[in-house]
């Protein structure tokens, strides 16, 4: 035989009641059924709700009675097509909700609402929801649960008396029927008679200690998902079902939150080996959750993540635990006298603290009690009053396949580090099933997903990108991004998600990802922001794997990445101004990417995408010794001179370099050295050593004076420079030479100027935008090292920054 038990949302539409009763039927043709079911989806609540309602003396408690039965009677009015047994049955659901309505205009006349009569009220859902499965289903017979499930009462709490129980479920089941229908949830004290229940979830437990009695084949669980997630889809968008977990699993998942199955439902069935399977009543094809004794081992070290929301620590402390046998006893059995569960606990090897987690709840009646017993101990200091850290959220991995398995807690600790996550208590059980942590509750969503994503379990691995600056190199990293959205997936198995956008004046942000093809409209229609808001609405998001990209040239924004940094979330820059900023924010920038485990890239500061940085990194990590640099590094300045000829002179050739692309957008950064000094700085302190900008040796091109003023001035009287500079070229093409930008590092000393290289030169022959470098080091002293490509276009400055991201999604 067979047990199925239906939830709320099972039995709380038309669609979903009419899909219990095709599979009910489906299965009474192959072997007898119990069918178990829940109240409508949500009644429970509006039960007690109008409960409180009328114990305040709230007229509205009428009003919310009323809608109940409105409610049971559409339903019935829906499902029910024969004139008799809808009559019958209308007749039933009736005369129940004229002694429900009897219950609550008592509670309404005295103001008096004890937990017998809640206890009542709150039975009338299963008896309802009951009837009208019962009806519904063809030669289905109705039982009592409360004739069979007998409790007794202990620790002011309705417990289980599973002898007795057990003896009447084969009683009551004595004559097998092909269908039965049983109201899950109440139960009725063994002593008193009175109704009472088996807690919140408590059809799932009805339903595991019938099909224990009656040595069931098999429990299945009927409900509105697809059985057990790898974590809450709610919260994690890349969970999947789990299709098989052996019983400690399934009942440490729901231990820790996992709302799939009721905790106390495993047990029964666990004992007499008879699985459960989950499943899903609005897909009953579907393959859902078996839980068993054995399962297959599928390799991965932990099959799901739970959690527990509003989780309080209280620290039981004092120099006298230290050594004294009986501490803790004490600890639980006044807990335990007060009916208050301990989820967690966490000591200190030196004894004198206990850490335990209680729900926040129960935490006020918890502190009290501790207070109470250890009184003496307070008042003389020999221990502390209880502290109660409240606020928090416990997480726990679970699986069986972590027994033995080395690195899988320091991995979580790495983990959670890394996404600046503080662990505030531990926990590990000796079946090493379960390793529980409690963090701050606001990091929860952003920690599941980490864990998630670290151990695993997710399809894909993802990185959340905000990307500040759209236009020509953010641009173009957009739709490089887009097109390779759908090849990073299916190949690298990379989520690249872009959850913000910034212009100058404008921002957007979706936690699931923007649309890449139409985020210029939604920019366009957002409100109004800046550099803070920015900043505080990426940290607000408190998103895992988080990268700030940078593509602009703001001083402003650059000044964000520390913050960003001490929030670990990585920052991608091809703005130069942080790299190049005073010599102890930029080590102050680095550092703190080490010590918080997140990343700070800038590959494209220096020759766009090439890998400039990254081999003078390379070169210094394997020991050796940068002793000079010599490099042109303005892919703009090549481009001008490149261009200037007899027929081109030097006013065009800058204009030129501004509509291709290759110039800041004010050129006089480029014409003025600015820019070249900037990464000189940066290469040199890649190279080990300590510099500023004021540091270098600047012999310029440009007077001074057309720098000043606006940019609008400097165009109109950039052409008084052509003439000089035509004479000096064809002097320099009469000596067979070419003008080149030089920046230089030999030892430590930088300097940057217009020289004139002859055709033997590296750098004569450098064509169009391109940059060179060349490395002469304690290896390559002899013959530098050269490295040599396109220095400048957003295309190859795109994609550097897009190498850099990846660079971060492959740790």
């Amino acid at each position: 035989m067979k047990v199925l038990k239906f939830g709320g949302t099972s039995v709380g539409s038309v669609e979903s009641i009419l899909s219990l009763k095709r599979i009910v039927e489906r299965e009474a043709q192959r072997q007898p059924v119990v069918v178990v079911v829940s109240a409508l989806g949500g009644i429970t609540d509006q039960l007690l709700s109008t409960a409180q309602l009328a114990l305040s003396g709230n007229e509205t408690w009428k009003d919310s009675f009323d809608n109940m039965v409105e409610r049971h009677h559409q339903l019935i009015d829906s499902v029910i097509t024969d004139n008799i047994k809808h009559s019958e049955l209308y007749h039933k659901v009736d005369t129940l909700f004229e002694q429900l309505h009897s219950i609550y205009f008592g509670v309404f006349l005295i103001h008096d609402l004890s937990h017998k009569t809640e206890d009542t009220i709150v039975s009338y859902g299963e008896r309802l929801s009951s009837h009208i499965v019962a009806t519904l289903v063809e030669n289905a017979r109705w039982i009592d649960a409360r004739t069979f499930i007998k409790t007794e009462r202990k620790h002011n709490k309705h417990v289980l008396d599973s002898t007795l129980t057990q003896q009447l479920v084969r009683d009551a089941f004595s004559h097998q029927h092909t269908i039965t229908l049983v109201p899950g949830f109440i139960s009725q004290d063994k002593d008193t008679h009175e109704t009472t229940n088996l807690g919140r979830g408590g059809s799932d437990y009805t339903a595991s200690i019938i099909a224990a009695a009656l040595d069931a084949d098999i429990l299945e669980i009927w409900t509105d998902v697809n059985g057990f997630m790898t974590a809450d889809p709610k919260v994690i968008k890349a969970a999947y079902t789990i299709h098989e977990l052996s019983y400690i699993e399934a009942m440490e998942l729901c231990n820790f939150g996992a709302k799939v199955v009721y905790p106390p439902t495993i047990y029964p069935v666990c004992v007499k080996n008879i699985p459960i399977q989950v499943k899903n009543t609005f897909d009953p094809d579907g393959e859902g959750t078996i839980i068993k004794a054995k399962i297959k081992n599928d390799g991965k070290p932990i099959k799901g993540i739970s959690s527990i929301k509003g989780t309080t620590l209280i620290n039981v402390a004092g120099l006298s635990m230290v050594g004294v046998i009986g501490v803790n006893r004490r600890i639980f059995t006044a807990l335990a006298n007060h009916g208050i569960s301990v989820f967690m606990v966490s000591q200190a090897s030196s004894e004198n603290s206990t850490s335990i987690g209680v729900r926040e709840q129960d935490a006020d009646a918890a502190v009290a009690v501790l207070n109470d017993e250890f009184a003496k101990e307070i008042e003389t200091g020999a221990m502390f009053p209880m502290e109660a850290q409240s606020g928090l959220a416990t997480i726990a991995i679970v699986g069986e396949n972590m027994r033995h398995l080395p690195g899988i807690a320091a991995k979580l600790f790495e983990t959670l580090g890394r996404s600046g996550i503080s662990v505030i208590a531990f926990a590990q059980g000796s079946s090493e099933t379960n390793i529980s942590v409690v963090i701050e509750a606001a990091y929860l969503r952003k920690a599941l997903n980490v864990l998630h994503d670290s151990f695993f379990l997710s399809e894909y691995k993802v990185l959340n990108l905000f990307i500040c600056g759209i236009g020509t190199v953010g641009g173009k990293l957009i739709e490089q991004i887009r097109s390779q959205y759908d090849e990073l997936k299916e190949h690298s198995r990379l989520k690249l998600n872009v959850v913000g956008i910034a212009s100058s004046k404008h921002a957007i942000y979706n936690r699931d990802g923007l649309d890449l093809q139409t985020y210029r409209e939604e920019l366009q229609a957002s409100e109004l922001s800046s550099p803070q808001k920015l900043c505080e609405a990426v940290i607000g998001m408190n998103i895992f794997n988080s990268v700030f990209v940078d593509c602009t040239a703001s001083g402003e924004i650059a000044a964000l990445y520390q913050p960003l940094l001490e929030h670990n979330i990585s920052v991608v820059a091809a703005n130069k101004i942080a790299a190049s900023s005073p010599y102890d924010e930029y080590m102050r920038l680095k550092q703190t990417a080490v010590t918080r485990g997140v990343k700070f890239r800038y590959e494209t500061n220096v020759g766009a995408g090439l890998p400039i940085i990254g081999t003078i990194n390379d070169l210094r990590n394997s020991g050796d010794k940068i002793l000079k640099i010599e490099a042109v590094l303005s892919g703009t300045l090549n481009f001008i001179f490149n261009e200037l000829t007899a027929d081109v002179p030097f006013s065009e050739t800058v204009h030129r370099a501004k509509e291709e692309g290759y110039s800041e957008p004010d050129p006089r950064i480029d014409l003025s050295g600015k820019d070249v000094i900037r990464k000189l700085v940066i290469l040199t302190r890649e190279a080990g050593y300590k510099a500023e900008q004021e540091e270098v040796e600047k012999h310029l091109f440009v007077p001074d004076e057309y720098f000043e003023g606006s940019v609008d001035e400097f165009w109109k009287r950039l052409p008084q420079l052509d003439d000089d500079f035509e004479k000096r070229r064809r002097t320099l093409e009469q000596q067979g030479e070419r003008w080149r930008f030089v920046a230089s590092m030999e030892h430590g000393k930088m300097k940057v100027g217009l020289q004139a290289v002859a055709q033997s030169h590296p750098f004569y022959n450098l064509e169009g935008s391109n940059n060179i470098v060349l490395l002469t080091t304690e290896r390559y002293k002899a013959y530098p090292m050269q490295i040599q490509g396109y220095g400048a276009g957003a295309d190859v400055t795109a994609a550097g920054v897009f190498a850099n991201i990846m660079s971060i999604a492959n740790i």
